[in-house]
């Protein structure tokens, strides 16, 4: 018996483990681009003039909390002599991406600080800027985690970042590439714990990347129009509501025709992931089908150890029978059995699995330090811990599976017992 609970434990807590593992990194894919960008995000085919009026537009709809423009750029990063990366450059507003994305709680040192975000630095006329720990350290390779103090000494140093503009006539053969250079001050490192956006970018005022990427502009311009929306607010409605404001604004401020408004993309951060988040759906589909395969062997082992069970008490099933014992209740007797066996081992398994999911980091850690070996790289899984969560609703699934398959694998011998025919077994007693 105890060899058959174990049997259900275990496969128990080995797929509650991997469907957490899964349901634990979509969730965090999910809102990474979330905490990226916000909840919807406006992404036109050309720059979008006169931004902070549409802004202003966007945040009278009642859905809608906050909204914050965003200008991108690329460009290589001198760090000091020797030492260039490159990098892509996001200008921001950096109090509006507060309220969208909450900005502040991936700054090193700004987080603890009263006040919100700010590139504001004490010598005045010099420009200040942001850098993710990804493009000033390294995280280590044994334990991939990186030395937060040695990053936070480039805080206070002024480095260049080497970008451009094409300028020049209408036509892509009159353009010209003019390099443009930005001096800036690190007044903060971002930790975001997303390995693609601590690695590689670096944050801006909008207002300085503008005068790079397009000084002949005479009106403010940004690339995407980042939305948080209210607490409770149905997306479906505020999207609706996005639309019709931002159609007006480009018909009217901006005079873009039909093919261009149609060609804005205007989705919610999790609709931009669903391409990614449907494949890691389909990967977890066919790691759970491997391993509810390789766990239908408890189900085996149940129905094994109950066959030997009515093989060597068929004399006691036969007396019971000639007791006046109905064969539908003698079977009912070992289904019962069996699904006790399940609930037990669903039981026990789904403790273990909590267990180990909730623990997971450290069992990493462990496997580490014992065998040297890194299970879990941020720059292959993007992430620098690894989810934990415990996906409940495949938790019931998986535990009615255990006790359905229990009491299946009790099933056969059941019915074997209460076809037992007491004369036949007790003959010759």
């Amino acid at each position: 018996m105890l060899l058959s609970i174990a049997a259900v434990a275990l496969s128990c807590a080995l797929l509650i483990v991997v469907a957490s593992l899964f349901h634990g990194f979509i969730n965090a894919f999910e809102r990474s681009a979330v905490d990226a960008v916000g909840d919807v995000v406006i992404e036109p085919p050309g720059w979008i003039a006169e931004y902070p009026e549409l802004i202003r537009q966007l945040e009278e709809l009642h859905p809608v909390e906050a909204a914050t423009a965003t200008l991108s750029a690329q460009g290589l990063l001198h760090l000091g002599k020797g030492n260039v990366r490159a990098v892509e450059v996001w200008g921001i507003e950096p109090e509006r991406r507060e309220r969208v994305t909450g900005f502040k709680r991936s700054l090193l040192r700004a987080k603890d600080v009263p006040g919100g975000p700010s590139f504001k630095t004490e010598e005045a006329g010099t420009t200040g800027g942001f850098v993710g720990i990804g493009v000033v350290s390294k995280p280590d390779e044994q334990t991939d985690e990186y030395d937060f103090e040695s990053a936070e000494k480039i805080i206070g140093n002024k480095v260049v970042l080497t970008t451009g503009t094409l300028t020049g006539g209408a036509g892509a053969e009159g353009k010209q590439f003019r390099r443009k250079t930005v001096e800036f001050t690190v007044l903060d490192v971002v930790f975001t714990g997303v390995y693609q956006f601590d690695k590689g970018y670096i944050y801006l005022p909008i207002e300085k990347l503008q005068e790079v990427v397009s000084p002949e502009a005479r009106q403010p311009i940004a690339g995407q129009i980042q939305i948080k929306l209210r607490s409770g607010a149905d997306a479906e409605s505020a999207m609706a509501q996005i639309r019709g404001v931002w159609r007006v604004f480009a018909s009217e401020r901006l005079g873009w025709d039909e093919y261009q408004i149609e060609g804005t993309r205007i989705e919610t951060a999790i609709q931009m992931q669903s391409r990614f988040v449907a494949e890691f759906r389909k990967q977890m589909g066919v790691l759970l089908l491997i391993f509810g395969v390789v766990s239908l062997s408890a189900v085996l082992l149940v129905f094994c150890i109950f066959y030997m069970i009515v093989e060597a008490r068929r004399r006691d099933v036969a007396v019971l029978k000639s007791c006046g014992a109905a064969s539908d209740s003698v079977a009912m007797i070992f289904v019962g059995f069996g699904g006790c066996i399940g609930v037990i081992g669903a039981a026990v398994g789904t403790v273990l699995g909590y267990v180990v999911t909730k623990n997971i980091n450290a069992v990493e850690g462990w496997i580490r330090i014992l065998f040297g070996l890194k299970l879990w790289k941020a720059s292959v899984y993007m992430f620098s811990r690894i989810p934990n969560e415990v996906d409940w609703q495949a938790v019931g699934w998986i535990v009615l599976s255990a006790i359905a398959g229990a009491a299946i694998g009790a099933a056969v011998p059941a019915i074997s017992a209460a076809m037992t025919r007491p004369v036949n077994v007790l003959r010759y007693e």
